[in-house]
């Protein structure tokens, strides 16, 4: 595998605020990398420094193996971008829309309107080709910035937060959309705070905060990096501290927490945990609620190196 992007110590400073905290990351052509973390963490000012849309203090980028610059239209034309921020003029149809940034790259009339047609079909847009933006719901609108950002097909694509405050089923569509893409050749960067969503489709991940890397892995290497094996959940009210001593006493035990009638059992491995959590809660003498077992998940991770819930920041 070839780099398709690589940076080195990249420090960027607003006044007093450090964006980006000597920020290191290598991504490799063909994958879907994960940009997990808060708001505020660092992700889409990575990926500005990366376009060149932002100067920095102090690194080195290169995309594709050359230093990236603000005239570098030779790499920038290999790039799609789709910001969290709907980019599209309200003026023009939904075929007008993608044709303009279509047109950027591509200067051949006969090829671009089939790129054009190519990137409505994709996105599910036919019936709506002739509609304005106004007239679309968010979901549609979301897929028409996609349509312009990937219509003169990119080898690599930047998606920043593209699913924000759509609904499940054009969130579902955006996702399967993504691995599609990256399916016929290109590589992906895809930042969100949106855990699930980056589990479900990332090969490799990196986990942000406060600017910095504080972990970089696929999903399971990451859990790997972590005490807690298995979290077992149950609702119960009013449990005494009691009972919640006799938890903590349990093999392997490795966190119990009780909050909002809430108990948690987190175990660094063993067998049949489930078990051993319900013999310590077996004469209990109100009802259990909802009883469940989880094995670790990303925010698991984040809450583990940070001390915070990834979800607490977002």
């Amino acid at each position: 595998m070839s780099h398709v992007i690589e940076i080195n110590n990249l420090v960027k400073r607003y006044k007093e605020l450090v964006a980006l905290d000597h920020f290191n990351l290598t991504i490799e052509e063909g994958e879907i990398f994960g940009l997990l973390g808060p708001n505020g963490s660092g992700k889409t000012t990575t990926i500005n420094c990366i376009l060149s849309l932002l100067s920095y203090d102090k690194g080195t980028i290169k995309v594709f193996g050359k230093e990236m610059k603000p005239n570098s239209y030779d790499l920038k034309k290999d790039i799609g971008v789709v910001m969290q921020n709907v980019a599209v003029f309200d003026e023009l149809t939904v075929y007008e829309n993608i044709d303009y940034f279509c047109g950027l790259y591509i200067k051949d009339k006969k090829l671009r309107k089939q790129y054009v047609e190519d990137a409505i079909d994709f996105v599910e847009l036919s019936d709506f080709r002739k509609f304005k933006p106004k007239k679309l719901s968010g979901g549609l609108l979301r897929r028409l910035n996609i349509a312009c950002g990937i219509a003169h097909k990119p080898k690599l694509i930047f998606f920043d937060e593209p699913t924000v405050a759509v609904d499940p089923q054009s969130r579902n569509k955006i996702l399967e959309g993504i691995q599609e893409l990256n399916r016929n050749g290109a590589t992906i960067v895809y930042t969100s705070h949106y855990m699930e969503e980056v589990e479900q489709i990332c090969s490799r991940i990196v986990i942000m905060d406060k600017g910095k890397s504080l972990a970089m892995g696929s999903k399971e290497e990451l859990k790997g990096m972590i005490n807690c094996t298995e979290k077992i959940s149950v609702e119960i009210l009013n449990l005494s501290e009691d009972y919640i001593t006799r938890l903590q006493q349990l093999p392997d035990i490795y966190q119990v927490t009780y909050q909002d009638n809430l108990l948690k059992v987190s175990f660094r491995g063993g067998r049949h945990n489930m078990i051993h959590v319900m013999d310590v809660l077996s004469d209990y003498p109100g009802n259990l609620g909802k009883i469940y077992s989880e094995l670790p998940t990303l925010n698991d991770v984040f809450l583990e190196i940070t001390g915070t819930e990834l979800r607490d920041h977002a």
